[in-house]
């Protein structure tokens, strides 16, 4: 063989290695930016509370969809699903009392029910019965709950999302809400249905909120529990949720600015939901993803991260293919059926307090959908973040 022919051969080769040693670099490095995408964190569950039966002031403790904590209070605030049928619509200010023991660790000793606070109209007037059925709470610093209420779409009441005194529950703000979320009108039943889907409508509601002094801008989140009736998948694909993104400032009505896709993980079994989202930080989110079948209740927290994720606030209809919108990226960060104990119906997350070691708190709390023989569940758990 030539001295050509060698060198050819041999810078062949060295081509080769090259390409092999840059596609394997730029697949590890693919690997490794999508490892940056995400927060490294991790659950620890710390244990749990059932509170039993309780009559509050008149009122039948229970329902409880949705949990939020409030900093400058040091108490959460729950919000019952009640439509206005046992006891006006109402949440409940409460008091977690974490323990200690000689080994540090900590649990939930108990729950104290501090105070009820019933959600009146502007006028000052609670809700009637059966117009409305509340399922989402976010306390702002400015004093105030943004509360919301599903709807009831075989009816035709719209879903909303409202602004209300914490103190008093008395409505100061109606959010408008974009025409795709409302359902058809009465007069236009021969079309095909469009809005939230009955019973899966506003489920989740989460603030961020940077300052805390009440004149700060914040932003709000809500998504839906399924897809609208204009997004509805086939049956062998995820549901198409769709992510509501406002910003809130001390002048003007709150402004909708965004709306991205959030994929719920499809069960082979059942039926699943979003039940609920929670901040915890610019662009992050956890979100708690709710299934039922014949085997039991089962729940998934997964880590949810906006990223380059697609504006759909102008597509009429997420049908179809999706080739081109990119949705939130999620990455499942516990299983709830894998801490051995029997799980029931959760609904509501938040972040809590810090714990004595300065760690963060998350609580989760059930709706026992007023069954005498289910207890409300509260779980305990310390959110690790490492650098």
């Amino acid at each position: 063989m030539s001295d050509r022919p060698k060198k050819l051969l041999v810078s062949l080769v060295l081509t080769a290695i090259l390409l092999t040693g840059l596609t394997a670099c730029g697949s590890s490095g693919q690997t490794r930016a999508q490892e940056r995408i995400f927060l490294d964190l991790s659950l620890d569950f710390l244990g749990e509370y059932q509170l039993p039966q309780t009559i509050f002031k008149d009122t039948p403790v229970g329902g409880l969809s949705a949990i939020t904590y409030h900093k400058q209070t040091s108490r959460f605030y729950a919000l019952s699903d009640d439509r206005s049928k046992l006891a006006p619509a109402r949440f409940y200010t409460l008091n977690l009392v974490f323990n200690q023991t000689e080994g540090e660790q900590v649990g939930m000793e108990r729950v104290d029910i501090e105070d009820v606070t019933f959600l009146t109209d502007e006028q000052g007037q609670t809700y009637p019965k059966g117009s409305l059925d509340p399922e989402g709470i976010a306390i702002s610093a400015r004093g105030t709950a943004f509360v919301a209420s599903e709807g009831v779409s075989r009816r035709g009441i719209a879903p909303f999302i409202r602004e209300f005194d914490l103190k008093t529950g008395q409505e100061k703000e109606n959010l408008k809400l974009p025409e795709p979320y409302l359902p058809n009108p009465a007069t236009e039943k021969e079309e095909a249905p469009r809005g939230v889907q009955n019973n899966r409508g506003f489920e989740s509601l989460t603030l961020s909120q940077t300052g805390l002094a009440k004149d700060d801008p914040f932003r709000l989140f809500a998504a839906t529990e399924a897809s609208l009736f204009q997004d509805a998948p086939e049956s062998q694909q995820p549901e198409r949720i769709r992510l509501l993104h406002y910003v809130i400032g001390p002048i003007g009505s709150p402004i909708p600015v965004a709306e991205h896709l959030y994929l719920l993980e499809k069960e082979n079994l059942g039926k699943s939901g979003l039940s609920e989202l929670t901040t915890i930080g610019q662009g992050f989110f956890l979100s708690l993803e709710r299934s039922y079948d014949l085997s039991g209740l089962g729940a998934k927290i997964y880590q949810v991260v906006v990223g380059n994720a697609t504006d759909t606030s102008s597509i009429n209809s997420l049908k179809g293919n999706l080739d081109s919108i990119e949705p939130l990226k999620k990455k499942l960060l516990l299983d709830l059926g894998e801490l051995g104990i029997e799980l029931n119906n959760l609904e509501g997350m938040t972040l809590g307090p810090r714990l004595p070691d300065g760690s963060q708190s998350l609580v989760l709390v059930s709706d026992n959908n007023f069954d005498r023989d289910h207890a409300t569940q509260f779980l305990l758990f310390r959110l690790v973040k490492r650098s």
